[in-house]
């Protein structure tokens, strides 16, 4: 292990911090600011000469500020000689647009994808993307993980009923993984049937399969963002009867009235994890963070060692 060296952007030192706690490491010395135009300054305070390096910055809010620090970083190490470098991004900014679903519109998921590549990232590290095709957008490999296992260990410990569960897919979308979470903690799967009429409208219209009466619902996702789609499907299964409703998600963006929206909805608790930092203003009791550091540095020192990912997940 002492040729790998573990660095953070401003964008999440925490879970920077976390993840060489797990590994044991010392977090590296870099030193990133602003100059008084706001363009980001770099500087790595120590040799990394021919070292096995791993950069954690997540692009989220500000992602255009975010994903630029991290392309800076890539270019700082890689001109300092650094033998490989990946890129750990447990939240991928841009993701959402992964194909083009009208007229005249771009695929940022591939342009992203492109300039980490040119910028110098050997790897990347991925968590729960938007869309799993998105790991096919780079010529570098990737490795895409799932926060699955942190969140079905959080509800196992609940002591749950099998029979007692539903699980609920808020979309169409998201029914491959509502499923891996029915295998992992049983109950039936259900269904809201979304209609989307906007970048950020949403309408739920029906809800598939259950029953959900008298059940506690856990609703999975892959991300909370303005919260919208999640709450409008947290009170239609309500409606259909719910006795509890939980939401769970990997990423908590969190963007505009979102934690005005997750108070006012008919759920007991909203568990996300630490991919994103939550925001100090945080004005509900309704929220819990579970970490991914463990899992973010298992995977590093697998990588490290050359040993299998995947068997993280088997």
């Amino acid at each position: 292990m002492n040729d790998l060296k573990v660095f953070s952007g401003r964008a999440h030192r925490d879970l920077a911090q976390r993840v060489c706690e797990y590994l044991d490491l010392p977090l590296g010395r870099l030193v990133t600011g602003n100059f008084p135009d706001g363009e980001i300054s770099c500087k790595i305070d120590e040799d990394v000469r021919g070292r096995d390096v791993f950069l954690v910055q997540p692009t989220g809010p500000p992602v255009n500020e975010n994903l630029m620090e991290l392309l800076i970083m890539i270019e700082s190490f890689k001109r300092a000689s650094a033998d490989r470098i990946t890129a750990v991004i447990p939240y991928y900014g841009y993701a959402r647009q992964d194909r083009k679903d009208e007229g005249r519109v771009p695929i940022t998921a591939k342009l992203v994808a492109n300039i980490l590549t040119q910028a110098g990232a050997s790897r990347v590290i991925a968590m729960d993307l938007h869309a799993a095709q998105i790991q096919g957008f780079f010529d570098i490999p990737v490795d895409h993980l799932y926060a699955a296992p942190v969140l079905d260990e959080y509800f196992r410990d609940m002591q749950l009923d099998a029979d007692d569960l539903a699980i609920v897919s808020p979309d169409e979308g998201s029914i491959k993984r509502a499923l891996t979470h029915v295998q992992a903690l049983g109950g039936k799967l259900a269904i809201v049937d979304k209609r989307r009429s906007g970048a950020s409208k949403t309408k739920q219209a029906n809800l598939i399969g259950g029953p959900v009466e008298g059940k506690v619902a856990l609703i999975f996702d892959d991300m909370i963002s303005t919260a919208g789609s999640i709450c409008g499907a947290a009170e239609m299964v309500h409606e259909a009867g719910a006795r509890e409703v939980y939401l769970a998600s990997t990423h908590g963006v969190f963007a505009g009235d979102a934690l005005e929206r997750i108070e006012a909805a008919p759920v007991c608790r909203v568990v996300v994890t630490d991919t994103v930092p939550l925001k100090a203003n945080t004005a509900t009791n309704k929220v819990e963070v579970l970490t991914v550091a463990p899992l973010l540095g298992e995977a590093i020192k697998r990588i490290h060692r050359n040993e299998s990912v995947s068997r993280l997940f088997d």
